[in-house]
């Protein structure tokens, strides 16, 4: 890769492995709602401009019902749920069983006919979801029950986003999709956030919106698009092993979280067997949207 396609892969790396971070610290003091919606609205506001510019707004809005489908399975959903998720979970076993996207989006491709299982992908998916099942078994109480749950709804609606980003909306202005889903979700999200209004704003809690918003949402969407263009779809595709990675050093290293045994024989194994069950020998146009957390 250039010199540039690295910069904007390690930038992106970090911009879609610090959410975990800073969602756990804005639920701390707000309503997982209220984080979703403070994060799609700015970050919509923010990339607003640029679709306007590009003109990508029109094409989007006239495939309105596969926008509306396609964001309820993307944002809507998955930004409350992993919200959520975090109350009760740490950020970094949260990003590690997001990294299952991958295994589940490999599935969905089978079942949909547009792929076959095959030795490797088959290999994969047991590795992979023996890593999460060594994660859960060794980390985890039935105290965790709904946040797993609810982190698992997470990773189903990521891999149906990435599908329909790559069957029903492949010919759609991509910057124009996310612009119109983040604000679409905004809108969802309003009502409830003004009902679940915080009476203090707490400068971390705020902080962590605004950088969730603005470096994670809005710049890293923008990084991702540029990657795709610079490297080629299936080189970006790269960045989704790295993530979790990320999650869970600043997770351990800033808000101390342990290292633990689950952890420490889940990830490699999650992530090998998204590997195995993702590659192929012709380069792969599988969008990577649905690898932010």
């Amino acid at each position: 890769m250039s010199r540039r396609a690295w910069a904007l892969f390690i930038a992106l790396s970090v911009l879609w492995g610090v959410p975990y971070l800073m969602i756990r610290v804005a639920v701390a003091d707000f309503n997982p709602v209220v984080v979703a919606f403070g994060r799609t609205a700015l970050g919509g506001l923010l990339l607003l401009p640029v679709a306007l510019y590009r003109r990508e707004l029109g094409a989007v809005l006239r495939r309105w019902r596969h926008l509306l489908l396609y964001t309820a399975c993307e944002i809507i959903g998955p930004w409350w749920l992993l919200s959520y998720a975090e109350t009760k979970l740490d950020s970094s076993t949260s990003g590690l069983l997001v990294a299952m996207v991958p295994l589940v989006a490999a599935v969905i491709l089978v079942v949909a006919g547009h792929d076959r299982f095959g030795l490797r992908r088959s290999a994969g998916l047991v590795i992979g979801f023996g890593g999460v099942a060594v994660l859960v078994g060794a980390d985890l109480d039935l105290h965790d029950g709904w946040a797993v749950a609810a982190t698992m709804g997470t990773v189903i609606g990521y891999a149906f986003g990435a599908y329909m980003m790559g069957h029903l909306l492949q010919d759609l202005p991509p910057i124009g999709v996310i612009t119109g889903s983040l604000l679409l979700s905004a809108i969802v999200y309003a009502p409830f956030a003004i009902w679940l209004a915080p009476s203090a704003f707490p400068a971390a809690a705020v902080w962590s919106v605004a950088g969730l918003a603005v470096f994670s949402t809005a710049l890293g969407f923008l990084c991702m698009f540029a990657l795709v263009a610079e490297a080629g779809p299936s080189r970006a595709t790269v960045v989704t092993y790295i993530n979790p990675a990320v999650a869970i050093v600043l997770g351990v290293l800033v808000l101390s979280e342990p290292m633990t045994i689950g952890l420490a024989i889940g990830f490699p194994l999650v992530i090998l067997g998204a590997w195995l069950a993702t590659s192929r020998s012709k380069p792969s146009a599988q969008p990577i949207a649905s690898t932010v957390a």
